[in-house]
């Protein structure tokens, strides 16, 4: 059961950052207040608007917006003081802001290296460090980071990309026994290739570079999955939605994979 009252979710506007908002709409058995943060404030009134719609308690189910850029310290700190101003002190946070890019490693600029970092290690640091007092004070929350494959495995040309996710595991693990005796968790989910603007991205990538059509770039991707499939938002957000609910209580620390099998090979 998902007993939180108030959650925050990065990364809100699209992708698995959308799933889990309206999951949580879709589940939510007691009144719920979610705050939905991007940078698209036109998309995130479509997501909230589409969670409204999904609830089957709409009148308990409050859902703002707040406009984020994860990349920007004042703009994430902004977001979370917007979110507790709305909603209270949070008790649940989702941080599913994340950019991807690839190159070469000898080809991966200052510029692109510091825009990863930014934004999949700094957004999720700062989030974390804005909303932790209130989660303290109240005795109870929930953390839970997208992380990636990447988080524990390396690949040709996204060696930034992947600095960025193992950085962001560490300091899951870190903030997790910091906290644990406080009655907060914080927990990664690390999917594989998900059906999500940002994998139509790295596809159309890789038929740009390769000449390969779509078919043939998503059988390259998904070779080395055992499962031999993309992976929904909605599967991610199921396992979001676990780490949140009041049975996950004693899982802090800890990643769950939805990768099809990929890292255990």
């Amino acid at each position: 059961m998902i007993g939180l009252e108030s959650v925050m979710i990065t990364g809100a506007s699209r992708g698995i950052g959308r799933s889990v908002a309206i999951a949580l709409a879709q589940r939510h058995r007691k009144p719920l207040k979610l705050c939905l943060v991007a940078r698209d404030l036109e998309a995130l009134n479509g997501v909230a608007e589409e969670a409204r719609q999904a609830s089957p308690h709409s009148d308990t189910l409050e859902v703002r917006v707040a406009r984020m850029d994860a990349a920007d310290p004042a703009s994430v700190a902004e977001a979370v003081h917007q979110s507790e101003a709305a909603l209270g002190s949070l008790e649940g946070l989702v941080l599913a802001a994340g950019i991807a890019e690839s190159a070469p490693l000898h080809r991966t600029d200052d510029a692109m290296f510091e825009r990863l970092m930014a934004v999949n290690l700094g957004g999720v640091f700062r989030a974390m460090r804005e909303a932790l007092p209130g989660m303290r004070r109240r005795g109870k929350g929930r953390v839970v980071i997208l992380g990636s494959i990447a988080s524990q495995s390396g690949a040709p040309y996204i060696s930034a990309y992947c600095a960025s996710k193992h950085a962001v595991l560490g300091l899951a693990r870190a903030a997790a026994l910091e906290v644990a005796g406080q009655g907060i968790t914080v927990n990664v989910v690390c999917p594989g290739y998900v059906d999500t603007p940002m994998t139509e991205n790295t596809l159309r990538n890789i038929r740009e570079k390769t000449g390969l059509s779509k078919e043939q770039a998503l059988e390259k991707i998904l070779e080395d999955v055992p499962q031999g499939r993309l992976f929904s938002p909605e599967e991610v957000a199921a396992s979001v939605l676990f780490l949140l609910s009041d049975e996950a209580a004693g899982v802090t620390g800890s990643t769950l994979n939805v990768d099809g099998g990929q890292l255990a090979q």
